[in-house]
């Protein structure tokens, strides 16, 4: 009876992987927007975040990446953890078949948001990266965390409400 033999070739320890966390989002959307990123290595972590006054969800979801990646100073192994489908697919499956078709999606348009794409790749050159995928506000304190430095971003661009014309309880009718 033959056996079956399996070859493993042992990655990094995990010691020596980059963990990143990425979100973006905007609301309403399109509208202001913001993004961020929490890496982590060897127990040290660093928080990224920024904002945009017009955009939208997806364009914020691949600048988190972009920005994550690009603040590695090496090339690294890196686990990559998203809630946005959009990015997943599209740096995992979609982008070959762009790149082949002239960046033009499968019905011959342009591809949406081309210029986040052509940086978010650049940015992953050299890196051994692993996209992971995980559902978006259901737990994952990770997750949950960069959601808020992201909305935390998205408001603190912003300009405040206009004031109200008269204080309440001053001036008018009661």
């Amino acid at each position: 009876m033959d056996s079956e033999q399996t070859t493993a070739t042992p990655g990094p320890p995990s010691s020596e992987v980059v963990e990143i966390w990425t979100d973006g989002g905007c609301k309403p959307n399109p509208g202001p927007g913001g993004w961020a990123a929490v890496l982590r290595f060897h127990g040290v972590e660093k928080e990224l975040s920024g904002a945009e006054p017009k955009t939208t969800n997806n364009r914020m979801e691949l600048t988190a990446a972009t920005e994550a990646l690009a603040a590695l100073k090496r090339p690294c192994q890196v686990v990559l953890h998203t809630d946005s489908e959009y990015l997943k697919n599209g740096v995992t499956r979609w982008h070959e078949g762009w790149v082949r078709r002239n960046w033009r999606n499968a019905a011959g348009d342009p591809v949406a948001n081309m210029d986040l794409w052509r940086r978010l790749l650049e940015a992953a050159k050299g890196h051994r990266i692993e996209w992971r995928w995980v559902r978006g506000h259901s737990g994952n304190s990770m997750n949950d965390r960069v959601d808020r430095l992201a909305t935390a971003a998205r408001d603190g661009a912003q300009p405040p409400p206009p004031p109200d014309p008269l204080p309440r309880g001053e001036g008018g009718s009661s």
